[in-house]
């Protein structure tokens, strides 16, 4: 008999940490390997924690709502076997970054000793860069609770979810109001140091809780529309973005897409997409112009070698963003049968965390609603979204002075001006209208 470790898993890429949302088992219950132990949530993505092991739960070494590093032990597995590996040596332990992780053969951890609840008085100072997780900050933007003024419980004084909860418990809330007033017993014979900008943008993004009216409906915020949440509210604040928008005349791609699909669907079984056609020509444009597969990474631009297409797949009450991989080696049949395939996943609730990974720039179809003209928010921390706009009848005036009825589209892009100048994106974009105004029956193959 043996106990292994299970660690906080990677869930995505820049991912560092994430918070045990619900534990789905308890001390004693039997498991079987790869059966869900937690559910988690991150700033990117919400998932389950899988069973590396078969065996019997010994411990629990995570709370729920609690905030846990990449690698960090959430629970023990008692085990049975023969033949297990070793347990390496501390100085070797390193983090493994895939969907399950375990930390080798383990004694048992000692349990965390219990701490006093968290009092409503002013933290000392403290140094360095304060951080805070996303329960937290959602629990201190809906109760309107002044985070300066809460003693953490958590390693190194951290504000957990347990310690705002308890607060909330009690009405023991401690609001922008009492920084206020208990501003002039602080000495403040200096500026204010950078140790006090993370508070002072939390209280800026923290909105008043708004009254309840005969009439109103509450709707709970579900793990996915605060992850998205989270994510945008990050992409915003951090990236500074810039928009640009090019008219495209797809009369011929129209045509010939329209001339193909009824054969099409009965020999492939699914349809062929005008959306299959744009995300091929995205991924060709973007082997041309390599900077737009690009992220930001503070010190350094990271231009990634593979191309990896996210695209929008949105549900009655939530938005997924599926990734084709290497969408350039891919026929536009290929591309139009994964898009199908996603979201199929999507709509059935199976997609994997493979699905959801390794995006590098993404297309959204927001076309498929009817709009002819929006502004993305860009997927972080990749560099750009591209918005394919609603395929409409607009009268051109052709060579000659003649006018017709052609088939317009807008591509409308937000870029990260951090990693994208004007120039590179107007040279992308004319070259996916190049692209999509010579697809036709003469030129371009679906297979």
């Amino acid at each position: 008999m043996s106990v292994q470790n299970i660690t906080m898993p990677q869930l995505g890429e820049s991912v560092t940490e994430g918070t045990i949302e619900k534990w789905l088992v308890k001390p004693g219950d039997t498991v079987k390997k790869y059966d869900p132990l937690a559910e988690v949530v991150t700033d990117k993505v919400n998932a389950e924690i899988p069973s590396s092991f078969e065996g019997v739960i010994t411990e629990l070494l995570a709370q729920e709502g609690q905030t846990l590093p990449v690698g960090a032990v959430v629970c023990s597995i008692e085990i049975a076997g023969e033949g297990e590996l070793p347990a390496p040596p501390p100085e070797k332990k390193s983090t493994v970054s895939t969907a399950i992780l375990n930390a080798g053969v383990q004694k048992k951890q000692e349990a965390p000793q219990q701490v006093a609840a968290p009092v409503s008085a002013p933290k000392e100072a403290r140094t360095g860069k304060v951080r805070y997780s996303p329960a937290v900050l959602r629990l201190a933007q809906e109760h309107d609770i002044a985070l300066d003024l809460v003693t953490g419980t958590g390693e190194g004084g951290r504000i957990t979810r347990k310690d705002l909860l308890k607060l909330i418990e009690t009405g023991n809330i401690p609001t922008a109001n009492d920084v206020a007033q208990a501003a002039p017993t602080v000495q403040t014979t200096s500026a204010p140091t950078a140790a006090s900008a993370p508070q002072q943008q939390v209280e800026k993004a923290t909105a008043p809780v708004q009254p309840i009216h005969p009439g109103d409906i509450e709707i709970p915020v579900t793990k996915v529309r605060r992850a998205i949440a989270n994510n945008m509210v990050k992409s915003v604040h951090e990236a500074p973005h810039a928009w640009m928008m090019m008219e495209v005349d797809v009369t011929d791609l129209v045509t010939y897409r329209d001339s193909l699909k009824n054969e099409f669907k009965q020999k492939e079984g699914f349809n062929l997409t005008y959306f299959a056609f744009f995300v091929k020509a995205v991924a060709q444009a973007l082997k041309e112009f390599p900077m737009l597969n690009s992220m930001w990474a503070e010190d350094k631009i990271i231009q990634k070698h593979d191309i990896n297409i996210s695209i929008a797949v949105a549900t009655d009450d939530a938005l997924f963003v599926p990734v084709i991989k290497h969408a350039d080696e891919k026929s536009i049949k290929g591309i139009a049968k994964e898009i199908n395939e996603l979201a199929i996943k999507v709509r059935t609730g199976k997609l994997a965390m493979d699905d959801i990974t390794g995006g590098t720039f993404t297309v959204n179809n927001t076309g498929a609603f009817g709009s002819v003209q929006s502004m993305g928010i860009i997927n972080y921390p990749q560099a750009a979204i591209l918005q394919v706009e609603s395929i409409v009848k607009k009268p051109v005036v052709l060579p000659g002075g003649m006018f017709a009825a052609r088939d317009i589209v807008n591509l409308c892009l937000s870029l990260d001006h951090r990693v994208l100048d004007g120039l590179v994106c107007g040279k992308f974009l004319n070259r996916v209208k190049e692209i999509l105004e010579n697809t036709n029956k003469s030129s371009t193959s679906v297979y």
